[in-house]
């Protein structure tokens, strides 16, 4: 059975891409319809994004679904590239944080979603690639310059070669790799910490990040400032400014 599991603890949100046995990307998932009712639930504050099992986050698209629901009707595969593209967009477009909790092999579309998580820990077995030119196709590069650097990335294009958890890391791109059977509890950990954390700022700060990465440094800062100033002025600034005077923990109300 392919599926996508949620379940929702203390501000936290972990969302399971299921479709044995390497969580293939399918074509009835609603990806970007969860993501999109994350952002707007009261009782989430962060997310992680895993895959079920051991063996992979999500191997690319499930081939053999794409096939039989593929259409010669005029605008079909237009409609099926929008799809993706928006599937990718509501990860990084999510109003919360999204962590990503690579457990295994993350390839063509599974590195788009990858890529589009805020950060990534990574289990140790976990690998990164675009082995889509094996297949008669072109790879996600746009994403992949997200995570690597440009010669890494048409290394990646050209080779299909994959990059692992231990040389992601190394260059940046994945802030740390931990033991495969801690890698939930590693990224429970991070979620408790930032679910603690004023969820209008969370919400800000996520759409401010979104939105100066293209900016050049003084209209960022600028950007920044007038959000700052914006943010100075919620009830859950306040609070947060009073509770850290008294030494006590802040009780936010997301306003």
């Amino acid at each position: 059975m392919s599926e996508i599991r949620i379940e929702v603890s203390d501000f936290i949100a972990v969302v399971t891409l299921d479709n044995p046995p390497v969580n293939a990307m399918d074509p009835d998932w609603d990806l970007m319809g969860i993501m999109d009712s994350l952002s707007e639930r009261d009782d989430v504050r962060v997310a992680v994004l895993t895959g079920a099992g051991d063996r992979a986050f999500c191997a690319g698209v499930d081939v053999k679904k794409a096939a039989e629901a593929a259409s010669d009707e005029p605008g079909a595969q237009t409609a099926g590239n929008r799809r993706g593209r928006e599937t990718f967009y509501s990860v990084m477009e999510c109003a919360v944080p999204v962590i990503g909790a690579i457990n295994g092999h993350a390839l063509g579309a599974g590195l788009a979603i990858a890529s589009s998580c805020d950060y990534i820990i990574a289990s140790e077995r976990a690998t990164f690639g675009l082995p889509e030119i094996d297949v008669g196709l072109l790879g996600g590069a746009r994403h992949f310059q997200r995570m690597f650097p440009q010669g890494v990335t048409r290394w990646a294009n050209f080779t299909a070669q994959r990059i692992d958890a231990a040389e992601a890391h190394r260059l940046g791109s994945v802030q740390r790799v931990v033991p495969h059977e801690q890698l939930m509890d590693e990224a429970m950990s991070d979620a408790q910490i930032i679910a603690a954390k004023m969820p209008i700022g969370l919400k800000m700060a996520k759409a401010n990040l979104n939105l100066i990465e293209d900016m050049d440094l003084r209209n960022g800062y600028r950007y920044e400032q007038t959000q700052t100033s914006i943010l100075v002025k919620t009830e859950d600034a306040l609070e947060a400014k009073v509770a850290f005077a008294e030494k006590r923990e802040p009780v936010f109300r997301g306003r």
